[in-house]
C-alpha cells in the first residue's frame, strides 16, 4: 500500500493578464510547467523558491482554493476539484501575517467561530479550544481581543485556528514571515510537536534555515519549474565539491568586489552590509588559490574575519537557482 498522502502529476496552471499602460496587450502567464511531486503520510515537506516561483499557486490547488489548467493532483486519495468538500474537512491552510484573524475579538472566541465553521460538535469546541490555546502557549491570554497581541501572539494564534478541525494535512505558506528569533524557534517548536502526533506538514518558507531543521524533503521551484527534490542532507551532498569562504571587511570598493566577481574559480558571491563592515560569502572550488588573492586584493582593507566553511542548505539554494 502506497504511503503517499499527496500526490502532484504533471500540473500546469497559466492565467491571463494585461500588459502596457496605453496600449494594453492580453498576455498569457504560466504560474506552474508542469510540476510532478508526492508527499508521504506524516512527512514535514517543504516547498521553496524565489518569490513568483509558484509555490503560492501550487498550495492553493492542493487546499481546492484553485483549478489546475491540467495534470492530476490527489490529495488523501481525494480529487482537490471534483471531491473538494469531502477533502476540506481533513486539511486546513494558514498563511503567514496576520490575516484570517478577527482583531476585535478575543483569541477564545475566535477559535470559537472558527470551530462552528469547521462544525465542530459543541460539547467538543470548549475542551479543544483549551487545548489547543495551551499548545500555542496562549491559554493566559485566551479572553484578550487579538488586536492587543503582538505579530508572534497572533501567527500563533493562526496555528491553533489551523488545527480546530483536527485536520490529516496542514498547509502552511510562510508561517514564520516577519516573525523575531523567539517566535520563530516557538513556532517551529510547535510544528515539530504536531508533526510528532502524526500531522502531515507542507510549507513554504524564504528561511533555509527553518526548512533545514524542520524538513524531511525539500522541493526547490522556480519559475514554475521543479528544480530538484531530496532530502536536506542529499541537497547539500550536491555541492561537496564546493567551499564557502565567509569573510568581514571594513570600507571594500566596488571594483574590488567586481574583481572577485570575474575570478573563474568563483561561482557566487553575496555581499551583506553590516554595521559597519560587508561581510562576503564567496562560493568556490579552489579556495587555495581564492584567499591568496583576497589578501592580495584586500591588503589597503581591514580584514577582520576570514573562515572557510561547508555550505549550508541556503548555499545549495543559491547554487541551484542563483546565479553569479
Amino acid at each position: 500500500m502506497s504511503n503517499c498522502i499527496i500526490e502532484v502529476s504533471d500540473v500546469k496552471r497559466s492565467y491571463k493578464t494585461e500588459v502596457g499602460l496605453i496600449h494594453k496587450k492580453k498576455k498569457e502567464v504560466e504560474a506552474l510547467k508542469g510540476i510532478s511531486f508526492s508527499v508521504n503520510k506524516g512527512e514535514i515537506f517543504g516547498l521553496l523558491g524565489p518569490n513568483g516561483a509558484g509555490k503560492t499557486t501550487m498550495i492553493k490547488i492542493l487546499t481546492t482554493m484553485l483549478i489546475p489548467t491540467s495534470g492530476k493532483v490527489s490529495v488523501m486519495g481525494l480529487d482537490p476539484v471534483t471531491e473538494h468538500m469531502q477533502l476540506r474537512p481533513h486539511i486546513n491552510f494558514i498563511l503567514g501575517g496576520e490575516r484570517n484573524l478577527y482583531w476585535r475579538l478575543s483569541a477564545y472566541d475566535n477559535l470559537a467561530y472558527f470551530s462552528d465553521l469547521y462544525k465542530v460538535p459543541q460539547h467538543e469546541q470548549k475542551q479543544r479550544i483549551n487545548d489547543l490555546l495551551e499548545l500555542v502557549g496562549l491559554q493566559d491570554v485566551a479572553n484578550q481581543k487579538v488586536e492587543t497581541f503582538s505579530k508572534g501572539m497572533k501567527q500563533r494564534l493562526q496555528i491553533a485556528r489551523g488545527l480546530v478541525n483536527k485536520p490529516e494535512i496542514l498547509f502552511l505558506d510562510e508561517p514564520s514571515i516577519g516573525l523575531d528569533p523567539v517566535s520563530a524557534r516557538k513556532l517551529r517548536e510547535i510544528l515539530r510537536q504536531l508533526n510528532d502526533s502524526g500531522t502531515t506538514i507542507l510549507l513554504t518558507t524564504h528561511y533555509m534555515y527553518e526548512a533545514d531543521e524542520l524538513c524531511d524533503r525539500i522541493a526547490f521551484i522556480d519559475k514554475g519549474q521543479l528544480i530538484a527534490i531530496d532530502t536536506p542532507q542529499n541537497l547539500k551532498k550536491r555541492t561537496d565539491q564546493i567551499s564557502i569562504i565567509e569573510c568581514k571587511i571594513i570600507g571594500v570598493e566596488v571594483r574590488k568586489l567586481d574583481a572577485l566577481a570575474a575570478l573563474p574559480s568563483i561561482q557566487h558571491v553575496q555581499v551583506e552590509h553590516r554595521d559597519y563592515f560587508m561581510n562576503i560569502r564567496l562560493h568556490t572550488n579552489e579556495p587555495q588559490s581564492v584567499i591568496p588573492f583576497i589578501y592580495e586584493l584586500m591588503k589597503d582593507e581591514e580584514i577582520i574575519d576570514l573562515s572557510i566553511t561547508k555550505p549550508s542548505l541556503e548555499d545549495v539554494y543559491v547554487s541551484i537557482i542563483g546565479g553569479k
